[in-house]
Formats: structure tokens, C-alpha cells, sequence
């Protein structure tokens, strides 16, 4: 795999999300106790997760209120066995990087 910078640090609030477009994916990052990243794409109906509000390190989705854990990826509701591509992450001096 290949670490790439994605973000400034400073530029996810404390408890929010902002998705990036990377190498043509969608990609969520979560500053929830520490960075967490996943696909950004809700498998329901395609809407993005960024925005979602967060509880702990479950993110709703704004659209239709599926729930997925911004850790592992799982889809908390509906489907069983479905999970959302997770990446690893590493906040350097000068970013948030992911493992892609």
C-alpha cells in the first residue's frame, strides 16, 4: 500500500466529518477520538457519509438514517455482513495521511 496526504490537520472539526475525493474514490475521514476513515458512500442510495452526525463511532447517514461504525466500516442496520471499505491513518507534522 501507499500512504498519501489527504488533508490538513486542522481542517476536520473535532467530531465531524468531510469527505475527500481520492485516486477517484470517495473517502470519508472522521476526527472522532482520534482520525478514522471509510468509504463515503452509503450502500443504500449513494449518499455521503461525511456530514452524518456522529455518536461515539457510529456515523448516520444524512439521507435515509442508516448507521454504520466509522472504525470497522459495519453497517449497523438492515443488512447483515455488509461493511464499508476502512483505511488506515496517520497524522504526521504536516497532515492526515491514509494507507491506500
Amino acid at each position: 500500500m501507499v500512504w498519501k496526504k489527504v488533508a490538513e490537520k486542522n481542517e476536520i472539526a473535532p467530531g465531524k466529518g468531510r469527505e475527500f475525493s481520492v485516486d477517484g474514490k470517495k473517502i470519508a475521514i472522521f476526527n472522532q477520538n482520534g482520525f478514522h476513515a471509510l468509504d463515503s458512500v452509503c450502500v443504500h442510495q449513494d449518499g455521503s457519509l461525511a456530514p452524518g452526525k456522529l455518536e461515539g463511532d457510529i456515523v448516520e447517514c444524512p439521507l435515509h438514517l442508516w448507521h454504520y461504525n466509522i472504525k470497522t466500516g459495519e453497517l449497523l442496520d438492515y443488512i447483515k455482513g455488509v461493511k464499508l471499505q476502512t483505511y488506515k491513518v496517520e497524522v504526521k507534522t504536516d497532515g492526515i495521511y491514509l494507507d491506500l
